[in-house]
Order: C-alpha cells, then sequence, then structure tokens
C-alpha cells in the first residue's frame, strides 16, 4: 500500500471481517478514504473479486483512484479490481443485493441518519452476505451540548449513539445473528465512556432452506438465552426450532452454542457438550466495572443470577468481573470502569442461594 496511502488513513479499529473474505467476493466498504481497506481486501478477492469504496470527499477520492493502479501492479493485477465512487452513507451508490461483506471504519459513527445507513447496507447485501463495522459508541445517551460541539462531532463523538440504540437500529434493518468482535476503550468526557466496537452481522435468505433439524439444545456457557427471533432457550433442553431459526443458529459463532437436531436432545453436566462457568465461592469486591452484552442474543444470564440485556451496561464485581474475562465469556462483552479513583471497599460475601450479589 503506498506511503500516501498510510498517512491519511484514520479509523477506529481495523475491521477483521476482511479476515473471512473468499477469492472472488464483492466487497464494499462505507467511507473509504484514502482506500487503505479496499486496497488490503483487493489482496484477498483476488483477481475474480471486486472491492468497490465509496466516499464523500473529492479529495480522498483523488487520492484513492491515483493508487488503484499502483496497488494492483503491487500485487500483480493486469488491472485493478477496485473502483471508488462519489456517494453518501445514507444514499449508497451500489445495486441492491449484489455485495457479500459490507465493512466501516469509524464512518457511519458521522451520519445523522444512522438507521437509514443501516437500511441501505441491507439493501445492498445478498442474501447470505455480511457486514464488519468498527464505530465509536456510548455508555449512555450523549447529551445536547456535546452533541452540536462541531469538534466533538469531527472527533467522532457527538454521533455516538448508545451501544443499545446502535444494534437496535442493525436489527431493525433486517440483519440478524449481531455479535461483537472486539472493544476498546476510547476517551471518557463528562463521565460519559466512548469506545470503539467492531461489530458483526448476517443478511439471512428471505427463505430458509428445508432441513431435518427439528430442536435446538443450548450448549452454554449461558444458562439462558433469547435469539434474535424471540425463542428462548434453557441450557441442556431441547426447543422446537422453525426453518428460520435454525438458519439463524447455524451461522457462526450461534452455532457453537447450540447443538441442532432432528430429534429432541437432552443435555446435563455429564455430558462434554454442556459448558458453565460458575464464579468463585469467595468474596465480591466492588471497583467500578461495567458489563455491556453484545452477544448474538438479545438478552442472557449468567449461572450467578445475572441478566444481561443487549447493550445495558450492568453492574458488576470483581468476582463476576474474572468469569466475565473467561473465553466462554469473553468475546461477548465491553468491560468499561466509571470509577473516578482507586476503590477500596469492603468484600461482600454472596450466597448462590440468595441471588447475585454484584
Amino acid at each position: 500500500i503506498p506511503e500516501e496511502v498510510l498517512k491519511i488513513s484514520y479509523g477506529c479499529g481495523t475491521p477483521a471481517g476482511l479476515q473471512t473474505v473468499s477469492q472472488g467476493e464483492t466487497v464494499l466498504d462505507i467511507g473509504s478514504g484514502g482506500g487503505i481497506d479496499c486496497f488490503a481486501a483487493s489482496r484477498l478477492v483476488g483477481q475474480t473479486g471486486h472491492v468497490i469504496g465509496i466516499d464523500m470527499t473529492d479529495t480522498m477520492l483523488a487520492i484513492a483512484q491515483k493508487n488503484a493502479p499502483i496497488v494492483a501492479a503491487n500485487l500483480g493485477y493486469p488491472t485493478s479490481n477496485v473502483e471508488f465512487r462519489k456517494g453518501m452513507a445514507d444514499a449508497i451508490p451500489v445495486i441492491d443485493d449484489t455485495v457479500d461483506l459490507i465493512i466501516s471504519n469509524c464512518v457511519i459513527n458521522l451520519a445523522p441518519d444512522k438507521r437509514k445507513v443501516f437500511r441501505e447496507m441491507f439493501r445492498v447485501a445478498k442474501p447470505g452476505g455480511r457486514f464488519t463495522i468498527s464505530d465509536i459508541v456510548a455508555d449512555q445517551p450523549v447529551p445536547q451540548y456535546l452533541v452540536h460541539d462541531a469538534q466533538k462531532w469531527g472527533d467522532c463523538l457527538s454521533g455516538a449513539l448508545t451501544l443499545t440504540d446502535y444494534i437496535a437500529g442493525i436489527v431493525g434493518s433486517g440483519f440478524l445473528g449481531i455479535h461483537l468482535i472486539n472493544s476498546a476503550p476510547w476517551q471518557v468526557i463528562d463521565g460519559i465512556h466512548f469506545f470503539s466496537v467492531t461489530l458483526t452481522g448476517y443478511k439471512l435468505p428471505a427463505r430458509a432452506l428445508v432441513s431435518e433439524v427439528r430442536y435446538a439444545t443450548l450448549r452454554g456457557p449461558f444458562s439462558r438465552v433469547v435469539d434474535e427471533l424471540g425463542t428462548t432457550y434453557l441450557r441442556g433442553i431441547p426447543q422446537p426450532i422453525t426453518p428460520d431459526t435454525v438458519c439463524l443458529l447455524s451461522q457462526a459463532p450461534l452455532a457453537s452454542h447450540f447443538v441442532l437436531a432432528s430429534n429432541p436432545l437432552w443435555l446435563d453436566r455429564a455430558d462434554d457438550r454442556w459448558t458453565a462457568i460458575y464464579p468463585a465461592d469467595a468474596p465480591c469486591h466492588w471497583q467500578g466495572h461495567f458489563a455491556m452484552f453484545a452477544g448474538p442474543f438479545v438478552e442472557a444470564a449468567d449461572d450467578d443470577h445475572h441478566v444481561y440485556r443487549r447493550g445495558e451496561p450492568v453492574e458488576i464485581c470483581s468476582k463476576t468481573l474474572t468469569v466475565l474475562k473467561t473465553d466462554g465469556y469473553a468475546p461477548y462483552f465491553a468491560i468499561i470502569n466509571r470509577a473516578s479513583r482507586n476503590v477500596s471497599g469492603d468484600a461482600v460475601s454472596c450466597s448462590s442461594d440468595e441471588g447475585a450479589c454484584c
């Protein structure tokens, strides 16, 4: 990638969805800037693939277009498989149902009507297509004095939605299987925690294929979950499901949490497929931590009486923090600390029979 492109690249995360790209696919980058992510995708899709970058800025488009043939030559391609188009995120200049993967890096945050952007993403994605986007969100609604701060807007702060509202907008457009890829603290202003997230999800086929699968049994580590189609699952107990639900639960990472079968299948603790992560039998310490669930379920419960609703901050103590940092839980939680100083509170004893202490 030419140095000129590297120098002007800005974002809040690397679209991890590029790791899933296959040869011959079509990739769309919303807010492509100088083209860095498009050029990375160009190598991954190969000469038979196609990459489209859209941007509203003439200067950025000119730089990207100038460097496209240079990147193609560096890759050994006879012609570039990347094209750049002028356009807005809420009016994407791409025809319907043509994109395998949509990526975006800290751009949707700047759009006044993010729900319109999500609807446009859904329109251009192929049935079976997917998105992976990085953006800035907040742990609480951004007040008006920050919303109308021009500098904060340019810093991707004024336009930040809460994680709950951001994911709700994506689901409302039609995407399903929404889940967190990674998160990181970004900035704290007047007690508002801004953090970067990378999210991914799917445009499932309009009509699910007929399947022999009729039941889903939750493996864990959650003790109970509610999927985006409204079905509740209890760990170890088979639940009848529809063909649409079979399609949803077959996507990563949902597939790893379920056993899908044509007949009812019960699991218990003696079964290797049963998974659970229990808290230590030890006191809790309150240290200012809050957990925000961003897994592929609208609601999930652990084995210590906590109920996590997607995007909503839940105060947790040290014992729960340890549980949520384990491999089974960590991919789905963004953790922030709202304490303004070091906390040295007394330990709190908990009883699993009495409910969670934190």
